[in-house]
């Protein structure tokens, strides 16, 4: 494949809040997006990027130069509409190649409001990521190529950041729902489950439903909540489990109302807890740990993280810009996982109770499968502690 021909006239522009200008080839829907710009580095599963809830407020630059050459098709969704609110990629996107895509790239979104710029050189804008940071851009697509650089300059300036903001309850469901569908399997696909499974709770931070997937694969009767739900109304549906998903945003603006539900239900049950991403800062939170910005954030599908406890090295996916500060930890929470990339943490436990939580995606989506064993992990809790209540 070649690069694109460079166009007389721009039709994409990005604009950082210190002035710097990229300028390339717009693709999908038209307008302008102001959000804090990131990169990923995973190979595949740009779909699923781009409908992670945790990417609400990003754009995206993808590191990996094939973005769109397999399309998209419903099944890849991890919510209803795409959440990241553009993709920068360094060549345009292809016609696909796949005998899964039901839809070319550019058209899906086009069609979801979700801005394009490709022929970017995505490695210079990644060095400058992970030296200066995640800046704050404008991310503008005009077919005619008229951009206001001082205007988008200054939109780009006038962005808040992710410091403070509580995203959670954008993207978090409306109303409590049912989830029963399991893992994709071949040849059939995604199927229903209908075996009798423990009862969890999933607190909705922003879930992706490959996590849903996953908890129900794992042998799980899953009821997922919205994010503001108090602790009463968690326990009103006698859970054996409570699940802590992913999502964007400040842990700590989340934790405004979700720690104080995290920490009664602590308090006054033995239920096992698991918490990935967003939900794993909640729980840290809610256990008295703190949680701080990261320069540019973990985002791509080559992780590496070891477990203290076996020594055992995962690849893992990961989604975040906040991280918890593991010097904060309390005594009686023991961290389990680090990454072997920065040595930040990525996995806390309490020493004497069925909880505990990681930073990185286990449901592989996008991403390697190392990891898949912390649901059963939790439905092993999960039985633990109903072998303790008399029938």
């Amino acid at each position: 494949m070649s690069t694109p021909e460079n166009p007389d006239k721009p039709t994409a522009c990005m604009v950082l809040a210190d002035g710097t200008v990229f300028y390339g080839k717009g693709f999908g829907a038209t307008g302008t997006k102001v959000a804090e710009l990131c990169f990923n580095t995973a190979m595949t599963g740009y779909q699923e990027i781009m409908t992670d809830p945790s990417y609400a407020g990003q754009v995206v630059t993808f590191t990996f130069p094939h973005i769109g050459n397999t399309g998209v098709n419903p099944q890849d969704d991890e919510t209803a509409d795409p959440v990241a609110e553009g993709i920068v990629v360094k060549w345009d996107p292809t016609e696909p190649s796949n005998w899964r895509a039901t839809q070319e790239l550019t058209d899906w979104m086009r069609q979801r409001g979700r801005i394009g710029i490709g022929g970017v050189d995505t490695r210079r804008l990644t060095r400058a990521i992970r030296q200066q940071g995640a800046p704050h851009v404008a991310l503008s697509h005009d077919p005619d190529g008229n951009f206001d650089l001082e205007d988008l300059v200054a939109k780009a300036r006038g962005f808040k950041g992710l410091e403070g903001l509580d995203l959670a309850k954008e993207v978090t469901c409306a109303q409590s729902y049912r989830w029963s569908e399991k893992r994709w399997a071949w040849p059939d696909g995604f199927e229903e489950r209908k075996e009798p499974g423990f009862k969890v709770v999933a607190l909705d931070y922003g879930a992706k439903r490959n996590i849903l997937r996953c908890l129900a694969s794992a042998g799980c009767d899953v009821t997922v909540l919205p994010a503001t739900a108090t602790a009463a109304e968690v326990l009103a549906h006698d859970p054996d489990g409570v699940f802590l998903s992913n999502g964007p945003g400040d842990p700590a603006a989340t934790g405004e109302y979700s720690v104080p539900m995290i920490r009664e239900i602590l308090d006054t049950t033995t239920l096992p807890v698991f918490g990935i991403c967003l939900g794993h800062q909640m729980l840290a939170l809610a256990l008295g740990a703190q949680t701080v910005k990261m320069n540019h954030g973990h985002h791509g599908a080559n992780h590496p993280v070891k477990d203290l406890e076996t020594g055992k090295v995962e690849i893992t996916s990961m989604n975040h810009g906040f991280t918890v500060d593991s010097q904060s930890l309390p005594k009686d929470v023991i961290e389990t996982h680090v990454s072997l990339f920065d040595g930040s943490n990525c996995g806390i436990r309490m020493k004497d109770r069925p909880v505990f939580s990681v930073q990185y995606h286990p449901e592989a989506s996008p991403g390697p499968q190392d990891s898949y064993y912390l649901f059963e992990r939790f439905v092993k809790e999960i039985e633990k502690e109903r072998s303790k209540t008399p029938a």
